[in-house]
C-alpha cells in the first residue's frame, strides 16, 4: 500500500517537473512573430471595405531602428476608423513611392473589432496602382 501512494506522488511529482520544463523552455515571441500571426489570421477572416491611403510615414522605434508606416483611414457600419500599419518587412510586395495622399485602397478588418486592421499582408494587397 505505501509502494503505491509512493509511485503516485514520485510520477505526479516527475510530470509537475516536465510541465514546468516545457513551459519555461518555451521561446518568447517577439513583436514580429505576433504582428505575422495577426496579419495571417486577419487575412482569413477579415472582411473587406474601402479606405483611403493618408501618409507613409518614416519613424525611429524605442530600439533605434526605422520602421515605415502606412498610415489609412475607413469606415465601418457608420464609424470612421483611422489606423497605421507597420509595413517595414512588406516593401518587398509594395512600391511606398506610388503611395499617396488619397490613394484608394481595400482594408481587411476584423468584424468583432473593427479597429484591428490591415492594408497589406503576405498573401494580400489592398493598394490599387
Amino acid at each position: 500500500m505505501i509502494s503505491l501512494r509512493l509511485y503516485t506522488v514520485v510520477l505526479g511529482t516527475i510530470g509537475l517537473a516536465f510541465a514546468g520544463f516545457a513551459l519555461l523552455r518555451r521561446k518568447p515571441r517577439n513583436a514580429e512573430d505576433v504582428e505575422h500571426e495577426r496579419r495571417i489570421w486577419l487575412n482569413s477572416v477579415g472582411r473587406i471595405t474601402d479606405g483611403t491611403v493618408i501618409d507613409v510615414q518614416e519613424i525611429v522605434t524605442a530600439v533605434n531602428r526605422s520602421a515605415t508606416m502606412l498610415i489609412y483611414q475607413y469606415d465601418v457600419a457608420g464609424v470612421s476608423y483611422e489606423a497605421s500599419q507597420d509595413v517595414t518587412y512588406l516593401r518587398q510586395w509594395i512600391n511606398l513611392h506610388s503611395c499617396r495622399l488619397g490613394l484608394p485602397t481595400s482594408v481587411k478588418y476584423d468584424a468583432r473589432n473593427p479597429g484591428n486592421s490591415m492594408v497589406i499582408a503576405e498573401g494580400w494587397m489592398g493598394l490599387r496602382q
